[in-house]
């Protein structure tokens, strides 16, 4: 599949096969997240990976009723802003390479034949709060994002489903925590430090 292809056809797949997604697969859609840009090359974000059922309903819980998908899934990412490694001038463009970290992730799934949907975390901070306290979670790391994959289920996806009303979105309060200078790093590296399984 070439890029524009890739591209044009991603679509927001909710509903999977019972069909595991191979270990290899998994490398591969995770280090297309860490060749993503980020500022100054920071890459100052990690990622909680599952495949636990458990653990995809732990995140669904956090997220509220829109993430129903992950119940359904076969593997789960939560994108996490790492502000320890963020850029000091402006740390918060950890929202942003998180953002280019989540969607390079979903075009590689794509590319694979693999459908995912995207569910939004940050900045409602009830999600927010509830993710960090449901993984426990260090004060320099923030949920972004979590996205729910698996081989899409062609026919329970042509069905009418209604709509999950998210709630209202509260205020983001300023980060204004020190950072540390980034990290210099090789730009594309895959890195399997910044991997957690199931947990923190």
């Amino acid at each position: 599949m070439d890029t524009i292809t890739n591209i044009m056809s991603r679509r927001s797949v909710r509903y999977y096969l019972d069909k595991e997604i191979s270990d290899e697969d998994l490398k591969t859609i995770l280090h297309a997240g860490m060749a993503g840009p980020s500022c100054t090359n920071a890459r100052d974000w990690s990622f909680i990976v599952t495949r636990d059922p458990e653990v995809l309903n732990l995140m669904a819980d956090g997220n509220g009723g829109p993430a129903g998908p992950l119940r359904r899934a076969k593997l789960g990412i939560m994108i996490l802003g790492d502000l320890e490694r963020a850029f000091k001038p402006a740390p918060d463009y950890w929202v942003i390479d998180g953002a280019i970290a989540g969607q390079n992730m979903i075009l590689a799934a794509n590319a694979l034949g693999i459908g995912s949907v995207w569910l939004g975390t940050w900045p409602q901070m009830e999600r927010v709060n509830k993710q960090i306290a449901n993984f426990n979670l260090p004060d320099t790391v923030i949920p972004h994002s979590i996205i729910a994959f698996g081989y899409p289920d062609e026919e329970e996806e042509k069905k009418p489903h209604m709509p999950e009303k998210p709630k209202d979105m509260p205020d983001m309060p300023p980060m204004d925590k020190p950072m540390g200078p980034p990290p210099k790093m090789v730009k594309g590296e895959y890195e399997p430090d910044r991997i957690h399984m199931d947990r923190w």
